[in-house]
């Protein structure tokens, strides 16, 4: 999956990842290859990523994230 973090100021990370996980405004939830279309407010706290190589922490607070066709856009205050 390839996935995009951006802040209004910057992009803070782009790349192909094999899970993500984030946290939700309803919980923290995970995202895997071939998931569903979506769209889900964020709220304060850590993104994790996992590839081979192994696991990415990016502390955000709050935004929104789009999931489609193995691309995740994450808009990231």
């Amino acid at each position: 999956m390839n996935i995009e973090i951006v802040t209004p100021d910057k992009e803070i990370f782009a790349g192909e990842v094999d899970t993500a996980v984030f946290p939700g405004t309803n919980g923290s939830f995970g995202i895997l290859k071939g998931h569903a279309p979506m769209i889900c407010t964020l709220q304060e706290g850590t993104i994790v990523l996992h590839d081979s190589k192994g696991e990415k922490n990016f502390n955000i607070g709050g935004g929104i994230v789009e999931i489609l066709n193995d691309h995740i856009i994450v808009l990231a205050e």
